[in-house]
């Protein structure tokens, strides 16, 4: 295992792969670049709020973060990205957004569609259990601009639903943190997760788009 200068062991130490990778991103960047994690992951999801938590999480109890800090920020991230596809839906209408949105990388529009129909039957309350769902949580805040969803509730929503989600992880990982052989075995089997669902999205997203070009002939 290496140390520091000091002689203390780094906390990122013995993570590995996309894990590791993470987590010293994480602890470079601060609480600060927690909050950037989770926005871009709630309109663009590049590594899941699964992976991005628990090892904040894991960090602030190594003392390398301020917990309190991970949540607040963590949270007005994931308020600030559902914000701006909020603003999207409202600007675009559902349509337009759905069609400009789906053309970026391993976003599909059926994606959004779920996300639409889950909002059309469950409503306002689909914006805080939205926020608990892989796949409705990132997308949930489109239909609920293009349906003119008053700001304050939605805000509201989203503040709730985003703050347990992201509470629940992040003491997760701060749970773990007091075990470290335990963080080394998360991480491996988290590698592997991660790893799995990467090859599974892109061999959907392919399969999705050869069904739709035979469809078109």
């Amino acid at each position: 295992m290496l140390v520091t200068a000091t002689g203390a062991a780094s906390p990122t130490d013995g993570l590995g792969g996309l894990v590791g990778v993470a987590a010293r991103a994480i602890d470079s960047l601060g609480e600060w670049g927690v909050g950037a994690f989770t926005l871009a992951e709630t309109v663009v999801p590049p590594i899941p709020s699964e992976v991005i938590l628990p090892l904040a999480g894991y960090l602030a109890k190594q003392g390398s973060l301020n917990l309190f800090l991970v949540f607040v920020t963590s949270t007005l991230g994931a308020y600030l990205g559902a914000l701006l596809l909020y603003w999207l839906g409202a600007k675009l209408g559902l349509e337009r957004s759905i069609r400009g949105l789906s053309k970026l990388p391993l976003v599909d529009r059926e994606d959004f569609e779920h996300a639409a129909g889950w909002f059309r039957r469950h409503g306002r309350s689909s914006i805080f259990f939205g926020r608990l769902l892989p796949g409705v949580r990132s997308l949930i805040s489109l239909p609920a601009g293009a349906a003119s969803m008053p700001l304050g509730t939605f805000s509201l929503y989203t503040l709730a639903g985003s703050g347990l989600w992201n509470g629940a992880l992040i003491g997760l990982g701060y749970l773990l943190g007091t075990q470290y052989r335990l963080i080394e075995q998360y991480s491996r089997f988290l590698n592997y997760a991660v790893y799995a669902a990467l090859v599974v999205t892109v061999v959907l997203l392919v399969a999705r788009r050869v069904k739709r070009a035979k469809a078109r002939r």
